[in-house]
């Protein structure tokens, strides 16, 4: 834990904006991770700079690319800002963000997004309502995912920029209308119903840095500190998990006990003292593992191909004619005459159908393994919500893949040599395997179940590692 702390005069203003440190304990140094802390904590203003450099760039690269024309045959990532903007987004971008988070949680929330950023910005100058009992659903974050994923497929928004901008666009004035009805200085929207929010709580309970609360330290400390402006409105004395501190650095050194540190990415899955939360359980298993999976590989599947010949035949044969109809408003279903990119209603249909139950086929076929488990073990702590959380390696392989293939595909048009790629999957692949069922037994030897039940149980959880390598096996060597 940092000695090295910040000391406020109670006399302080308590925004973050005008939080900063005027005494620091020149004791013990502290750790190079908590110096990273107290770095973010001390230097807000330097902060909130790049948060507005990132909203110019943000906007920039949604809006202009969407009133360009179609880049011709011969162009490339570093001369059209149309497919400049794609790569960046679609390829770095949301791949990245990812990775940031299984490996140092929200970092991405709390230093750069855009739309957290504007949300706390305008709720300055909003009306400060209070929050009503319906925003507070738990359950938003994960309707809001499926909503928003499914429909940036049926649009095709990593290919066209207009749909881009309308489901980001979309997203973000959403998020300014929340800040301005709701909360002050706060990131209302983030909390409760962000599309991607609930997928980054998923993600972070594995990320090996976080930020650590010494409770004991925190209850005997003495002396005078300015509140914690918490963004996400998080009681950061009682924190135990990292799936909603946005690790922004402003509570870092506070009385004593708020440290940057490292752990065992397995150790909050572990800790039965942080609840396995049912939310989180269905986010990762039908949003992540589920929805998430069928999304990036419907384009590829041929069983979605061969229903849609065959329901394209039948309505020929028995003329009706009006699902074959293209003439769709682009905003609702793809339609680009000028790239010959037309979905019909029967497309969208069909695409609506695969995603939604594909993806919650998938994901109850994911869910036979923890509950088998979890029915088998019989112990009050071992829950089918914990033996879900098992899969958040598997889960972080998974959604990392997914939007790999959306950089893969840039490459392979800048003719980039990818002969390292299978390699590359397989090894992604079967680390997330590998750590879901590591995590699997560590939570079977907690149990008091004799053997042969433990060993039982171990088994179950192997069926989800299994059906989701034999997926991913589909997408990148069969089809």
């Amino acid at each position: 834990m940092a000695e090295h702390i910040l000391r406020f005069h109670a006399s302080r203003p308590t925004s973050d904006h005008t939080q900063s440190a005027d005494h620091i304990d020149h004791g013990r140094p502290p750790g190079r991770l908590a110096s990273i802390g107290l770095f973010l904590r001390q230097h807000r203003k330097l902060i909130i700079s790049v948060q507005w450099l990132v909203v110019v760039l943000y906007a920039a690269m949604v809006i202009i690319p969407a009133f360009l024309p179609l880049p011709a045959d011969d162009a490339h990532i570093w001369d059209n800002l149309r497919l400049f903007a794609q790569f960046c987004f679609w390829g770095l971008w949301w791949p990245g963000v990812m990775i940031a988070t299984v490996t140092m949680g929200r970092v991405w929330c709390g230093l750069f997004c855009p739309e957290g950023s504007l949300s706390e910005w305008v709720s300055q100058y909003g009306r400060g309502k209070a929050l009503p009992r319906w925003l507070k659903w738990s359950g938003w974050p994960f309707v809001a995912f499926v909503c928003t994923t499914v429909y940036g497929q049926l649009v095709s928004v990593y290919e066209y920029p207009q749909a881009a901008l309308l489901v980001l666009g979309g997203s973000t004035l959403a998020a300014l209308s929340i800040g301005l009805l709701y909360g002050r200085e706060k990131r209302i929207w983030c909390r409760y119903l962000c599309p991607a929010s609930g997928v980054f709580a998923v993600l972070a309970k594995i990320a090996p840095l976080h930020y650590k609360v010494d409770r004991a330290a925190w209850d005997r400390h003495e002396g005078d500190f300015a509140p914690v402006n918490c963004a996400p409105l998080l009681d950061v004395r009682r924190m135990s998990s990292a799936s909603e501190c946005h690790s922004c650095g402003r509570c870092a050194g506070q009385r004593d006990a708020v440290t940057y540190a490292a752990r065992s990415p397995f150790s909050e899955i572990l800790d039965f003292t942080n609840p396995a939360k049912t939310p989180d359980a269905l986010t990762l298993v039908y949003g992540v593992l589920g929805v998430a999976t069928a999304a990036f590989q419907w384009t590829l599947s041929p069983w979605l191909l061969a229903i849609k010949l065959a329901a394209a035949d039948w309505l020929v044969e028995h003329n009706h004619f009006a699902l074959l109809d293209n003439d769709v408003p682009w905003w609702l279903l793809t339609h680009y005459p000028e790239a010959s990119d037309l979905f019909t209603w029967l497309d969208g249909a069909l695409v609506l159908g695969y995603l939604l139950g594909g993806g919650f086929l998938l994901g109850s076929l994911l869910l036979i393994g923890p509950a088998l488990a979890a029915r088998l073990l019989k112990t009050e702590q071992l829950s089918w919500q914990r033996f879900t959380l098992a899969l958040t390696p598997l889960a972080a392989a998974s959604v990392i893949l997914g939007l790999s293939m959306l950089t893969v595909t840039h490459l392979k048009a800048e003719h980039f040599w990818l002969g390292w790629l299978p390699y590359f999957r397989i090894t992604l692949l079967s680390a997330g395997c590998l750590g879901s069922l590591w995590l699997a037994l560590s939570l079977v030897r907690k149990a008091t179940a004799g053997f042969l039940k433990s060993a039982l149980a171990l088994i179950a959880m192997l069926l989800p590692a299994g059906l989701m390598a034999s997926v991913w096996t589909l997408v990148f060597f069969v089809w």
